[in-house]
């Protein structure tokens, strides 16, 4: 008989230890956010903890993500919101981080086709241009987005169908210039800089299509 109960305490133990480390794998997993390559539709992302403004927990998730900005960008989410039913702000956040990081990389390797495919036509030409002028002087950029410290709404507004939202960027960047034969001119990948951005995503409300695009970009 304590033989058996022996016998059966191990086969428990056991289980216990299999059954921890499938649910410590599994919550590992779920813990880790895949930054947006593209503003996807709201539903199929996830924002940071921190894009959430603080709203109260009785109120509707939709409404709450729409709670706590200054009332002008509070009015103007809304009114997009309630332009296009599936917008969600929560989604927009992380989908304008991915769209962010992409740009800039995009830009930084000379990626025109991409750059397109993010940008309305005069922020395109903008950035084309800048490229055209880099390559005409035979230099490469080698640079590196570290991190992004924060993504905050600054504005917000529904002109006739057509939404804009601007999100300031802080990030921290390593920049590099490399001359025609790969010798650094300026900048180091040792010491990053911070910079601060503010970008313009606009988007037609009545489109089946759900990206923004980048529409502006500002100095912080």
């Amino acid at each position: 008989m304590v033989l058996e109960i022996v016998i059966l305490a191990m086969i428990a133990a056991f289980l216990g230890m299999r059954l921890y480390s499938v649910l410590g794998r599994r919550a590992e997993q779920e813990e880790e956010i895949i930054p947006a390559s593209r503003f996807d539709r709201a539903e199929e992302t996830d924002a940071p903890r921190q894009q959430q403004p603080a709203a109260a927990t009785d109120a509707p998730a939709h409404d709450r993500a729409l709670t706590g900005f200054p009332p002008a960008v509070e009015r103007g989410l809304r009114d997009i919101a309630a332009a296009d039913r599936h917008f969600d702000l929560i989604g927009f956040m992380e989908g304008a981080r991915g769209a962010y990081e992409i740009v800039l990389e995009s830009f930084w390797k000379g990626d025109k086709d991409e750059l397109k495919a993010m940008c309305d036509d005069d922020v395109y030409e903008s950035f084309a241009s800048a490229i055209d002028e880099r390559e005409a002087a035979g230099q490469t950029l080698d640079n590196r987005l570290i991190r992004i410290e924060d993504s905050t709404i600054k504005g917000a507004e529904l002109d006739g169908r057509t939404a804009r939202i601007a999100v300031r960027f802080v990030a921290d960047i390593a920049s590099v210039t490399r001359d025609a034969d790969g010798n650094v001119i300026g900048g180091s990948l040792d010491d990053a800089i911070e910079s601060v951005d503010v970008w313009t995503f606009m988007r037609d409300t009545r489109s089946t299509d759900p990206q923004w695009l980048l529409d502006e970009t500002d100095a912080g």
